[in-house]
């Protein structure tokens, strides 16, 4: 049994641990801001930082409360890397927001001329590094913002810092699952303990 898994009560958790792990949510990078030292479980011997999985459950379940709040129409959620595609698509499709996939459209939030133009009341970001624009144009008009966050980001105009691996294929697709379940059962479209009728895989990217 691994370090992590020592430390970690599964019972306590949204999905298993072992879920988490497999997926490579607690994976940082070699890089980690004074943001997000308070989210680091541990350094590897090779300099890897290992993001504690309690945290990023925790945070999981202050979203899905948080997210539950706002009508549907009214969520924005985006991904401009490759991997985060499906996973945006899905959780749109599940939880009913608006999905922004590939590039973000300049202006989309701030010029009303646009005919892309959305007035949203709450964005989610797959990762604020690649996802620069839409947080920009969200801090200008004042909209609050959820973001997934590695070790390497920064929280600047980030509201509600969900931290987890927002590099990987896998987990970005677990992480917008869990989310989506926990909105619905917030939400009392779901049961407590009823999972989504989709699996995990139906979020995740294909690779060619």
């Amino acid at each position: 049994m691994s370090e992590e898994q020592k430390t970690f009560s599964q019972q306590e958790l949204l999905v298993p641990l072992e879920q988490y792990l497999q997926a490579g949510v607690h994976i940082g990078t070699h890089t980690c801001t004074k943001h997000m030292e308070k989210f680091v479980f541990r350094v590897r011997p090779d300099g890897l930082y290992i993001l504690d999985i309690r945290k990023t459950d925790e945070r999981l379940r202050i979203a899905g409360r948080f997210l539950s709040r706002f009508e549907r129409n009214k969520i924005l959620v985006v991904s401009t890397k490759q991997y985060g595609r499906q996973p945006v698509l899905k959780f749109a499709e599940i939880v009913g927001a608006i999905p922004v996939v590939g590039r973000f459209p300049p202006g989309m939030l701030t010029n009303p001329r646009l005919e892309l133009y959305r007035e949203p009341e709450i964005i989610i970001l797959t990762d604020p590094r690649v996802d620069e624009q839409p947080l920009i144009e969200a801090l200008k008009m004042g909209i609050p913002v959820v973001a997934f966050v590695s070790t390497d980001n920064k929280l600047i105009g980030i509201d509600l810092a969900i931290p987890g691996n927002n590099k990987g294929r896998k987990s970005i697709a677990l992480l917008y699952w869990i989310l989506a379940r926990q909105i619905l059962r917030e939400r009392g479209e779901l049961g407590l303990t009823d999972n989504l009728p989709i699996p995990v895989e139906q979020f995740e990217t294909t690779t060619t």
